[in-house]
């Protein structure tokens, strides 16, 4: 009865009483939805939290911005660090009139402190005021401020002096930014430093571990004021976070999973980038929802290990029919064509046993039809190749020599006899050459021969016009190519080289054995041709069609060519306008069939 029911009902039924319902009910429900709703919730509100702090972060670095813009157009300012002072009076007066600074730092509880550094050796450092030292000028922040007009925030290490006191120090986010005073061609660095309870009491209330960083990687504010002046890598986030602006990340904080919620700000007016960064335990928010996943785990087990017997019997029973089968398909690939199969019943597999017969007995009749027929049709192919190879030969174009002939009438009637008749005897060692087309293989030192012939016949009809030279490898001699697949491609040369240009063209002809190649290179000098024409070209003589049309002489070679040595032995161009033409081709030749090796 198993048999008779289709195989993809059977998988069908199996599946969703077994395996579909099951998962899907206890899987979904009791797993993955209250698993996903309590991360949803914790990373939205962590998200929300982020967006807070950033908004708050922002409104707080607004006013040092804007205390750092009032500064910077403060014409007392300038004047008080500009000014050379003769004596120490004089500069104390300055310093107690001059109360900006003072006013700003309390005024506004998010500004610690406001410093200026400036080059003026009349000046004393009061804390507020600061002359420049070679100390000062070596430090990174400095350097910063320097190379750019923009507005930096960085975490500075604060060094300040106390009486009777050693140095210590205050690490702060500060406002960094370069005051240029072109009148006295003097730049000055003024830093506004901002309150750590102020940055630290934005995140006193968050829920979840938050901090604050800067594009060093320093810890600028946190919910733990203990972390301040450390970097990300002592605050040991299992991942690099240096290079992430926005993200939310799994990862392990501490050694243990959590997840971490990153996005960066840009401060009003300036270049420099602050990341906000949370961070929560995976395990405390997934807690409850472990144990409701435990229990739908035990579930889904059972159920699976139930569907894993029924499965399992359901394919046994099906596999061995399915072996019986495949050690059938097995004989037939080793060459048996007599196999029957005999696999009952009427679902897939049994259909398969019958279409199984049914292929081999088709097999069996093609194979019949395929041998009878294969004699036939190879007979015929080698008669049509024979016969498009001798056509393609014979429809070599001869107007050359008819060209050439009305040069030798009419040169008989302006000179003497003897360069006449040396013509006319070249010309007729042409002719009998090509009236030996009907070879299927003729040597190469016959094929040189009818160059020679050919161009001393165009060199006496355009004289200074037609310069040439054949360079050829005496070890070639003897090798059998199919006949006049040279002499087109160097009338080719002639004729069109000589077409719309002024002066003397050369002809080259170089014939060479390169490892088991020869070589055969024509090149002219001529006008050349446009990258387009060259594409056009290559197009004609390499297409399967024919065209009652010029070039077909070195098509005709091309097709040659490639049916005797194959695709990779056909001409290749190389044209170049006003500069001439270079055409290649290669044929195989084996060192054993050369004389005198």
């Amino acid at each position: 009865m198993i048999n008779n029911l289709k195989f993809r009902y059977k998988l069908m039924v199996f599946y969703i009483l077994v395996v579909m319902i099951p998962v899907l009910i206890v899987g979904i429900i009791l797993t993955s939805y209250f698993r996903q709703a309590a991360l949803t919730r914790a990373i939205d509100q962590a998200t929300n939290n982020v967006d807070k702090v950033k908004s708050q972060l922002s409104n707080k670095l607004r006013v040092p911005t804007d205390i750092s813009n009032l500064l910077y157009f403060d014409k007392s300012l300038k004047v008080l660090v500009t000014t050379q002072y003769p004596d120490i009076l004089e500069l104390t007066k300055a310093y107690l009139n001059y109360t900006d600074f003072k006013d700003y730092i309390l005024q506004y509880r998010e500004v610690s402190n406001i410093r200026f550094f400036i080059e003026n050796n009349t000046l004393v450092d009061d804390m507020s005021i600061v002359p420049l030292t070679p100390e000062i000028e070596s430090k990174l922040w400095y350097k910063k401020a320097l190379s750019s007009k923009n507005i930096f925030w960085l975490y500075i290490p604060d060094k300040e002096n106390f009486a009777n006191s050693e140095k210590w120090t205050i690490n702060k986010l500060s406002l960094i930014r370069q005051v240029y005073f072109p009148e006295y061609k003097k730049t000055g660095v003024l830093m506004v430093q901002v309150s750590q309870n102020e940055l630290n009491g934005m995140l006193y209330q968050e829920p979840f571990e938050t901090i604050i960083t800067d594009e060093m990687s320093y810890i600028v504010a946190a919910k733990n004021p203990e972390l301040v002046g450390s970097t990300l890598d002592t605050f040991d986030i299992g991942t690099d976070l240096k290079s992430t602006s926005k993200a939310v990340i799994r990862t392990t904080v501490k050694g243990k999973d959590s997840y971490v919620i990153v996005d960066e700000m840009t401060p009003p007016l300036s270049v420099s980038k602050l990341k906000v960064i949370s961070v929560f335990e995976t395990k405390s928010i997934l807690s409850a929802a472990n144990r409701v996943s435990v229990i739908g785990l035990m579930i889904i087990s059972g159920v699976l290990l139930v569907a894993l017997v029924l499965v399992y019997t359901i394919s046994l029973l099906t596999t061995n029919r399915l072996l019986r089968l495949s050690r059938q398909l097995n004989q037939v690939a080793l060459g048996n064509l007599k196999v029957v199969s005999h696999i009952d019943g009427t679902d897939e597999i049994g259909q398969l046993s019958r279409q199984f017969n049914y292929m081999v007995g088709s097999i069996n009749r093609l194979i019949y039809q395929v041998v009878e027929t294969n004699e036939k049709n190879s007979k015929l192919e080698l008669a049509q190749k024979e016969i498009k190879l001798k056509m393609m030969a014979s429809q070599i174009h001869p107007h050359f020599l008819f060209n050439a002939l009305e040069s030798i009438r009419m040169n008989a009637h302006l000179k003497g006899e003897k360069e006449i008749a040396n013509i006319v005897r070249l010309l007729g060692k042409l002719m009998r050459k090509n009236l030996e087309v009907g070879r299927d293989r003729a040597p190469i030192k016959e094929e040189i021969e009818m160059i020679r012939s050919y161009l001393e016949i165009q060199k006496f009809r355009y004289e200074d016009r037609l310069m040439f030279e054949i360079e050829f490898d005496a070890r070639t001699s003897e090798i059998m190519v199919p006949p006049l697949v040279i002499q087109p491609l160097v009338e080719n040369s002639v004729v069109h080289g000589l077409e719309n240009k002024e002066g003397t063209v050369h002809v080259k002809v170089n014939v060479a054995l390169r490892d088991e190649e020869v070589v055969v290179v024509v090149e002219d000098d001529g006008i050349g041709m446009t990258d387009e024409r060259l594409a056009e070209i290559m197009a004609k003589i390499t297409s399967a069609d024919e065209e009652a049309e010029s070039r077909i002489g070195m098509r005709n070679v091309h097709q040659r060519l490639t049916m005797y040595y194959g695709e990779a032995h056909g001409l290749q161009i190389e044209s170049a306008y006003g500069l001439g033409t270079k055409i290649v081709f290669t044929i195989p030749v084996s060192y054993d069939k050369l004389k005198g090796n």
